[in-house]
């Protein structure tokens, strides 16, 4: 049996948290022993131990803005080398074999990984385009330290391959899986419509993704804003929480939603334990995203339930929907474009059906749950 150290950049349930539970639910527990350590406490947390698997919390640094100052650089190094050792003495009677780390924003695998002699695989969920210099320095310490290089899309692939700092012999694509069992058309939507308070005429335009400066919620509202007008039974469901310190980014949100005319058609929501629910009630998803996300897990949950997809085109998107088969893709940021494919989608209630069909049949056969958790274990087996 092979040890495994898990390292993430948080304990919550978005794509990134949801996709690693799901690894770690799944893996033969005959061949590999799991071993969880995270930065902080939060529903993974809880979701890992009622599945038994073991995880600790130690609050090592997670590379983020806030240390991008001379004042950040001294306290990350400090906290760095503290709880990495940290977690090396927690780990003193247990021989690790690997550690996969599952985030560019996690170092400490660098450092664990020279002190316990393990091999590191390093998990890439994120095409980090700016600065350039995290862009640079995370990719040469990435090629440099790792022994495999697994990422989420041939986007994410290729972006780090034009860094060149990381070798195209250490990169395999390995697509995220979706549970089918969890995110299906058959979840239970009725509380929904009467938490809403939704008409049996009412059509939903939904998003899920944490409020920040990469999502797209302002675009998500400048596109969604002249449908409200126009669509009198349209209701527009926004679900995600903030990072700690940023809660000014949800309040100017909801400042903005109450300045329109249908505000009380817009439904701003924090984190939800429920999103297979959410993904049901749609009747189109829209990933508005004004970075390029690698390949967003909300899009295959959205596939996995049947839902056509409106989204910008970039990131690892194009590998998810084909244009005109299981959704739209639209120039970036230009959200009058946004606007029309969403409303062509509303209009047209065969297309919706045609296009759900396609979107599930796509994730079953591109990004299913088995062959995601098959793929890590013979890499895990092999190294």
């Amino acid at each position: 049996m092979k040890n495994i150290l898990f390292l993430h950049a948080g304990a919550e349930m978005y794509g990134a948290d949801r996709v690693l539970l799901e690894l770690l639910r799944g893996l033969d527990k005959e061949l590999f022993n799991p071993i969880v350590v995270l930065p902080n406490e939060g529903p993974l947390v809880e979701k890992l131990e009622k599945e038994k698997i073991s995880v600790f919390v130690i609050p090592y640094p997670i590379l983020r803005r806030k240390y991008f100052n001379i004042k950040g650089v001294a306290n990350y190094i400090f906290h760095y080398k503290k709880y990495s050792d940290a977690i090396i003495k927690k780990l003193d009677k247990v021989n690790i074999e690997i550690i996969h780390v599952n985030t560019s924003a996690v170092l400490e695998g660098i450092y664990i990984k020279k002190k316990l002699k393990a091999k590191l695989i390093w998990h890439i969920h994120e095409i980090i385009e700016n600065p350039k210099i995290v862009y640079k320095v995370t990719s040469f310490l990435i090629g440099k330290y790792s022994d495999k290089v697994i990422t989420v899309s041939e986007a994410v692939k290729k972006h780090m391959i034009a860094s060149k700092k990381v070798s195209e012999e250490k990169v395999i694509v390995i697509y995220n899986g979706v549970d089918n069992k969890i995110f299906n058309s058959k979840n239970d939507i009725e509380y929904l419509k009467d938490e809403f308070q939704l008409s049996q005429d009412s059509v939903t335009v939904g998003m899920i993704g944490r409020i920040n400066s990469l999502k797209g919620q302002n675009e998500f509202l400048d596109a969604m804003e002249p449908l409200l007008i126009t669509n009198e039974n349209l209701h527009v469901v926004m679900a995600g929480d903030v990072f700690q310190g940023e809660e000014w980014r949800r309040e100017n949100l909801l400042k903005r939603i109450a300045s329109f005319d249908k505000s009380q058609n817009i439904h701003c929501l924090t984190y939800r334990e429920d999103c297979p629910n959410l993904h049901n009630l749609f009747d189109v998803f829209v990933l508005p995203s004004i970075k390029p996300d690698s390949l967003p897990t909300v899009v295959l949950e959205a596939m996995a339930t049947q839902k056509p997809i409106v989204g910008f085109d970039h990131g690892g998107i194009g590998e998810m929907v084909f244009d005109g088969v299981n959704g739209y893709l639209v120039e970036v940021a230009n959200t009058h474009e946004m606007s029309i494919k969403t409303q062509e989608l509303l209009d047209d209630v065969k297309s919706r059906k045609e296009f759900g069909r396609a979107s599930l049949k796509l994730q079953q056969k591109l990004f299913s749950l088995d062959s995601y958790i098959l793929k890590f274990s013979e890499i895990y087996r092999d190294l």
